[in-house]
Order: structure tokens, then sequence, then C-alpha cells
């Protein structure tokens, strides 16, 4: 299941054996799944990605078949699906210090606001209980309402989906984890553009802050959670 074995030297690894990191916390009492950045743009269009700057490709539209299976089993659930959506004013007003990193691209397949890139992915529904809101920085907690959705739910446990991994899922997983929430990264159903980047910010993850835990442990969990 891992996909950061092979970065690993055995230096490496007795660094971690020593530390005792990477100790599995599990679920806690009751959950929330945030699905991250799921829109047009991060995924593009099967043979047609280089009209779409910021797509992930194959990798993306793979990991949203796995996304669509975490928010149907929370959905069937009851438990809160939280939908975040990147978006960039069209004059790149609102881009602060990221516009010194980033050129503004003037592109509808971008995530400017009400564009076709920044809609999200078609295969994803979210139900009455659920919330979609905007974010302007990476983390889904970042001058975002989302700490007071989960407080005001009860909620001990965060789901993670979407991408991209080494960008705004971590800054999601770190953040939850300063708030002293259970972090959970459905593995198969994050996504990042640049495999090596992908990998050692699971790793990272896994190592100190999260559990990075396979799909199918995810849905039976939220199988089991809604028979309680």
């Amino acid at each position: 299941m891992t996909t950061w074995d092979s970065y690993l030297s055995e230096q490496d690894r007795a660094v971690l054996a020593r530390g005792k990191f990477g100790r599995r916390m599990g679920f806690g009492n009751k959950p929330a799944v945030i699905v991250i950045d799921a829109q047009k743009y991060m995924v593009g269009e099967a043979g047609h990605d280089q009209h779409w700057p910021s797509s992930c490709g194959e990798v993306g539209r793979l990991a949203v078949h796995q996304i669509v299976k975490v928010v149907q089993a929370a959905q069937a659930a009851q438990v809160p699906c939280f939908f975040t959506l990147f978006e960039i004013d069209r004059s790149g007003n609102d881009m602060g210090i990221y516009r010194n990193k980033r050129d503004l691209l003037d592109s509808e397949h971008w995530c400017l606001a009400g564009s076709v890139g920044a809609e999200l992915v078609e295969q994803l529904s979210p139900c009455s209980r659920d919330i979609v809101f905007v974010k302007k920085k990476p983390s889904g907690f970042h001058g975002t309402p989302l700490l007071g959705y989960l407080l005001e739910r009860g909620i001990d446990t965060v789901i993670i989906v979407g991408g991209a991994t080494s960008n705004c899922i971590r800054a999601t997983v770190f953040d939850a984890a300063s708030y002293n929430l259970r972090a959970i990264v459905a593995q198969e159903a994050v996504f990042d553009r640049i495999p090596v980047s992908h990998a050692i910010s699971l790793f990272d993850m896994d190592r100190q802050f999260a559990d990075v835990t396979a799909v199918a442990e995810v849905v039976q969990y939220l199988n089991t959670y809604s028979k309680k």
C-alpha cells in the first residue's frame, strides 16, 4: 500500500524506529469528510490535458473515482462532507504572496472565479447536509468557517481526500493536527502532479500527523459507523 518505501534508506528506517514514529492513531468517535479542491482544473480532461494548465492528469481522474467511494459511503452514513473550492479572482488581487511564485493564468480551464475550471468535478454531488465553500489559501482551515462547522458538530476525526497531496492536502492535515483532530488521509483518494512530491508528502504525514489509510479501510469504517 505504501508508496514511499523505495525512497527510504536503511539509515532512514533506523531513525524512524529509534524515534518510534508512525504509530497509528485510528479513527475517533465522530467523523467528517473534507474534500479538498476536487475541481475540474485539477484533473483536466482525458486526451486534452495540454489545455488544462494545472491538471494532475490521469492520476487525478483515477483518484476522483476513489473520492466518490468515500463521499458516497459518508453520505449514506449521514457523515457530514465539506467541499472546498480554490478560486482566484480574475484580477488576481486576492492571490497574495502566491503571485510571487505563480503567474495569474488567463484561462477558463484554470481556477479563476466563475470559470469552468473552478467547478467541482461532475462525479461529485454534495447532498443537502453537506457544505461547499471557497478557500483562498492551501489549507481548508485558513480563513474559512471549517473549524467552526467541525466544532459545532462535535467532530473529532477528519477524513481528507482530494488534491494536491503536497500542497493543500498537506496544509489541511497539518492544521487539523494543530487543532487536535485525528486526520485520516485516504491514500488512493489523494493525488498530485509529481510522483515524488506525492510519495514523500504521504510519508511525512503518516510519520507524524495523520494515518495514511487505504480507501477500502475508510469505506469499511464509514459503513460500520452507519450501523451504530
